[in-house]
């Protein structure tokens, strides 16, 4: 019905794309300018910044059109609205996912696959059958474990009611954290997304074995094929964070 009802006037979607393709390429103008004044950044090139970029944007973009409208919980908790999906014959989480699916968003799924594109032709890999099937996965996996992120961050707003903008430190943060390479954070915030909030498994630690580059933690390279075991294990967490946020709700009380 979203989908319908945005592609009635195309014209209007046509131009709300192309914006939002440009916005988000804002991000990556930013990098580039920097190195106009630098020739690495953190020891990494600007293809290979770019590599990292492209990873993160488009694993999140994805991410973010499938279930970047479940931000919205927080409001119809507040105002009990969403007791009607509830009695609907399909699944909550479903239902909660396509509420105003907003197809706009494949800009930034577009804007991250060009600047994947760009880094994977500028750069002089030695290319192996290992690192060639790791790129669609970590992309697939990145894409699982934000989605989880996001799932996550729905199933704590049934208690705090208005939590958008703490998912969005852990989402839209989390991405913009990706994007640049990782040494040039601390070894403990290096921690913290390695061992605690997972997304190191995103891009850093593949790209790592990709680029044959070490890890700042010294990590076994064999990590680097972790991914798809993480993700899997952050959606099965995020699935049960939400099966206990749902059974928690008790609508409006009137």
């Amino acid at each position: 019905m979203w989908i319908r009802s945005t592609m009635a006037y195309r014209a209007s979607f046509a131009m709300t794309l192309l914006g939002n393709l440009l916005i988000t390429g804002l991000d990556f103008l930013a990098i580039v300018l920097m190195f106009a004044q630098v020739d690495a950044l953190g020891g990494y090139t600007l293809p290979e910044v770019a590599l990292l970029y492209g990873l993160s944007a488009t694993s999140f973009g994805l991410a973010d059109l499938a279930f970047g409208s479940v931000g919205r919980i927080g409001g119809r908790v507040r105002d009990g609205t969403l007791d009607t999906l509830l009695v609907r014959p399909a699944p909550v989480l479903a239902q909660v996912a396509a509420d105003r699916f907003a197809v706009r968003r494949i800009g930034r799924v577009v804007q991250g696959a060009l600047v994947l594109g760009y880094a994977l032709a500028a750069l002089d890999l030695d290319w192996t059958w290992q690192k060639a099937l790791l790129m669609p996965v970590m992309i697939a996996s990145g894409a699982g474990i934000f989605c989880a992120l996001l799932v996550a961050g729905a199933a704590f707003q049934f208690v705090a009611q208005d939590a958008a903008e703490v998912q969005s430190a852990f989402t839209y943060g989390g991405t913009t954290m990706l994007q640049y390479p990782p040494t040039v954070f601390g070894r403990d915030m290096l921690r913290s997304v390695t061992f605690v909030l997972p997304l190191a498994f995103v891009n850093w630690l593949p790209a790592a074995y990709v680029l044959g580059r070490s890890y700042p933690l010294g990590l076994p390279r064999w990590v680097a094929f972790l991914p798809p075991v993480v993700a899997v294990a952050c959606c099965a967490l995020a699935g049960l964070a939400w099966r206990t946020g749902l059974r928690s709700y008790r609508s409006t009380g009137s």
